[in-house]
C-alpha cells in the first residue's frame, strides 16, 4: 500500500486540515500519515482561534515517521509560522521524497489570515523550489504573484509566474471566478483548463485541502499529473455535492464517497 503524509494543521470540525486530508487518502486506498502544525478552534464558518506547535516537536514528528516508514508522497497545508515553514522546508529538502504537493493555505475559506507574512516569505523561497505542484486559489495566487486574477487568462499569467519560482507545476483553482469554475493547470510547457459548473453549496470548508490531498494520493499510487488532478476535482465536486449537515445550518463535505466514481 502506497504511503502519503499530510503536514498540516487540525481542524477539530473535521472539514479540513488534516481530518480532511486523512479521510481523502482512506478513500484513495493509500495509508495515511500525518504531522500536526497546529491546533485550531473552527468550525465550517469561522476560526476562534490557532495554537501553533512548536517548531522542535514538528521536527520530532517528521523525523519519527521518516524512521518509520517509506514515504511515497507529502502534502503540506497551513505552515502558520516562520519557524515551521523553515523546519518543513529543511525537512523536505534533505528527505527525498518523490512527489511533494504544496497547498499554501495563507487565509481559511472564513476569511481567517492562517500564516504570517514572513511565514509566505520563506514559502516562496524555500518550500516552492522543492515542490512538484502547488495548489493556489485565486487570492493565494495573487499573493504569490503579484497579479490581480480575475480572468482564466490572469490565472495563467499568475501560473507562469509562480512556476518561475521554482515549482514543478502550478494547479491555480477557479473557485473564486464571479463566472463557471476554471481550474488551471500549468506544467511548464502546457496549459491544460478544468471546466466545471458552479455548485450552489452550502459549505465549501476544506476543498483546497481535500483536492490536494486527493491529487497526492493519486501521484503516490502512479497515475499522472493531469490524471491525479482531474480525478481530485472530481472528488472534490462530489464532495460539495453529498455535503453533510452538521447542525446549525452548517454544512461539511462528504469525503466518504460512492465507490463506483472514479479514483
Amino acid at each position: 500500500m502506497k504511503k502519503v503524509l499530510t503536514i498540516a494543521g487540525s481542524d477539530p470540525s473535521g472539514g479540513a486540515g488534516i481530518q480532511a486530508d486523512l479521510k481523502t487518502f482512506s478513500y484513495f486506498e493509500v495509508y495515511g500519515m500525518s504531522v500536526i502544525t497546529a491546533l485550531t478552534a473552527q468550525n465550517s464558518s469561522e476560526v476562534d482561534g490557532i495554537y501553533n506547535v512548536v517548531p522542535d516537536f514538528v521536527k520530532m514528528q517528521l523525523d519519527s515517521i521518516l524512521k518509520g516508514a517509506e514515504i511515497d508522497a507529502v502534502k503540506t497545508g497551513m505552515l502558520a509560522s516562520s519557524e515551521i515553514a523553515e523546519t518543513v522546508s529543511l525537512w523536505i529538502k534533505t528527505s527525498d521524497i518523490p512527489f511533494v504537493v504544496v497547498d499554501p493555505v495563507f487565509v481559511a475559506t472564513s476569511g481567517s489570515t492562517l500564516t504570517e507574512s514572513e511565514a509566505v516569505r520563506i514559502f516562496i523561497e524555500k518550500i516552492i523550489p522543492d515542490s512538484t505542484l502547488v495548489t493556489p486559489n485565486i487570492p493565494e495566487a495573487e499573493k504569490l504573484s503579484g497579479l490581480k486574477i480575475s480572468t482564466p487568462e490572469d490565472m495563467k499569467n499568475a501560473a507562469e509566474i509562480i512556476r518561475k519560482m521554482g515549482a514543478g507545476a502550478v494547479l491555480v483553482k477557479g473557485g473564486h471566478l464571479e463566472s463557471g469554475i476554471t481550474d488551471i493547470l500549468f506544467d511548464g510547457s502546457d496549459f491544460t483548463a478544468f471546466n466545471s459548473e458552479r455548485i450552489r453549496a452550502k459549505s465549501t470548508h476544506g476543498t483546497g485541502c481535500t483536492l490536494s490531498a486527493a491529487i497526492a494520493a493519486g501521484l503516490a499510487l502512479g497515475n499522472s499529473l493531469r490524471q491525479s488532478v482531474e480525478n481530485g476535482i472530481a472528488y472534490v465536486k462530489n464532495a460539495i455535492e453529498m455535503s453533510v449537515s452538521l447542525g446549525m445550518g452548517h454544512f461539511g463535505l462528504n469525503h466518504v464517497q460512492d465507490k463506483g466514481n472514479d479514483r
